[in-house]
């Protein structure tokens, strides 16, 4: 499954439009997650557990995204937009929106 941000895919053609799909994942954070976090905020330096929850969600957005154009019968997802979003109370869940379009290409 080829999986793209642009509109097409050089050397291909776009047989067949299925229409939009969408892979979606929200991932909370835990207290021990937002303390260290924290720390780090005020220290400096990155957030490795923040960093690997947005991987997991990311990863989890994509496969959710590949499996439902699979179900249409594309071979590919084109025009992708990648969205990460910070939700629910105080900003406690990580969310990664993935969209595209379902096409056949040959």
């Amino acid at each position: 499954m080829l999986i793209t941000t642009t509109n097409s895919v050089e050397g291909k053609s776009i047989e067949q439009y299925y229409g939009i799909v969408i892979g979606e994942a929200i991932m909370g954070a835990n207290v021990f997650k937002d303390l260290f976090a924290s720390i780090r905020d005020i220290v400096g330096g990155r957030s490795g557990s923040y960093e690997a929850e947005l991987t997991k969600a990311r990863k989890v957005a994509f496969a959710e995204l590949q499996q439902e154009a699979l179900l249409l019968g594309a071979n590919a997802v084109v025009g992708v937009d990648l969205d990460y979003e910070v939700v629910g109370q105080n900003g406690s869940m990580l969310m990664v929106s993935i969209s595209g379009t379902a096409v056949k290409i040959s």
